[in-house]
């Protein structure tokens, strides 16, 4: 089985090195070179080739942005996840990063408690490396493991954080994660596909009054795919969960408005749900609908995240299924995990509309598939179908 190899770009040789053992300490993952910055990135993959790139933004020489640019001229194909600082200039940049062709970004903590803080993104550089590192190394032929077996990892490290916490250094320091606990064959090997649980709707779908979507990994680069060929006459509204975190999804809104011919907006409580419009969730915050007088409309909440999430994709879903029954479209699409797949399962119950990206153009093939398997999803499309087959069925069941 051969390593998913990853490059770390920072101008901080702390960050590197955290970063760096993050990376390491990861079964199935290495690091094959640091740089301090853009220009000596570029010269490092000159005889270097990695399956992703880790790369800072503020950086001395050539900075994040600037590397993106030659990295277009220059035809790098390596998958690039941006390492962000959490501001409101750093979710700006970041989104223009996406644009330049960037894969996803992370937030990194910042401060004099870097070290201390390092462990809330350990799950993010795990999930993000396998993910679009994973991807590319399938892509060149190597053999890597299934994301189960990374998210399996994830789960044990954010066990042994937990010890740390309760039990003090000394104890962590003896915790250790062996090949024994994160090996079983069936995770080296291509999961046993699962037939998927028939579902017979409580009745026939009717008119589609909404369409609701969720996604997680890979969510920025397919939403940019989805929302740039959506068609302009639509009328239902659109509401989309992706998970991000909070102080990005103003600006990922304004990003995905300048190429969706539909208006898009970050999601504000108690506002009313308008056709044609476009409202992603704000980071931190569930949404759902509520029945008014005037017509449905958003809420926020703080609740409790609901399968690690807040925003939940089965948070959304579930109202949907309550409060528009067999008159909605519910898309699933690329994500770790299965948030969203329970409840895309209840909206098909309720006779909703159902469809999820396929295995081959998911970044990760985690949330459509556990929804696929549960009956949820009707019929599977690869991205660059998706937005047609929601443009079909929403003109069609107008």
């Amino acid at each position: 089985m051969d390593d998913i190899s990853v490059v770390v770009c920072d101008d901080s040789a702390l960050m590197r090195n955290l970063i760096g053992r993050i990376v390491e300490s990861t079964l199935g993952m290495k690091v094959v070179g640091k740089a301090e910055n853009g220009l000596a990135l570029l010269d490092l993959l000159k005889t270097v080739k990695p399956d992703v790139i880790l790369l800072d933004i503020e950086m001395p020489k050539m900075n994040g942005i600037e590397f993106l640019k030659q990295r277009n001229i220059n035809k790098i194909d390596v998958p690039v996840v941006i390492l962000s600082s959490i501001t409101t200039e750093g979710a700006t940049v970041t989104m223009q990063c996406l644009e330049l062709g960037a894969s996803d970004f992370i937030t990194k903590p910042g401060g004099s408690s870097v070290t201390l803080k390092i462990g809330d993104v350990t799950k993010d550089i795990i999930e993000y490396v396998s993910s679009y590192g994973g991807a590319y190394a399938l892509m060149k032929g190597k053999k890597v493991p299934d994301p189960e077996f990374y998210s399996h990892q994830i789960k044990l490290k954010e066990a042994a954080r937990f010890v740390i916490q309760k039990k003090g250094e000394e104890t962590a320091k003896a915790y250790s994660i062996t090949k024994d606990d994160v090996l079983p064959p069936y995770l080296w090997s291509e999961p046993k596909k699962k037939e998927p649980v028939v579902i017979n709707p409580e009745r026939i779908g009717g008119k589609i009054d909404v369409i609701a979507i969720g996604i997680s990994t890979g969510g920025p680069n397919a939403l940019r795919e989805v929302f740039k060929n959506i068609d302009p006459n639509l009328k239902q509204p659109i509401l989309v969960v992706q998970h991000m975190p909070a102080g990005f999804t103003e600006e990922f809104a304004a990003s995905l408005n300048n190429i969706c011919p539909l208006t898009v907006t970050e999601a504000k409580d108690g506002e009313s749900i308008l056709q044609g419009h476009v409202y992603i969730a704000p980071g931190s915050y569930h949404m759902y609908v509520e029945p008014h007088p005037i017509g449905n409309i958003i809420r926020l909440s703080q609740a409790e995240p609901r399968n690690g999430h807040r925003p939940s994709v089965d948070v959304l879903f579930e109202s949907i299924a309550k409060n528009y029954q067999n008159r909605a479209l519910g898309v699933i699409m690329t994500g770790m995990g299965k948030d969203g797949a329970a409840e895309l399962a209840e909206m098909r119950k309720k006779g909703a509309y159902t469809i999820g990206q396929d295995k081959d153009t998911s970044i990760v093939y985690g949330m459509p598939k556990v929804a696929y398997e549960m009956g949820g999803v009707q019929n599977q499309y690869p991205l660059q179908q998706i937005a047609t087959e929601i443009n079909n069925l929403a003109h069609l069941h107008s």
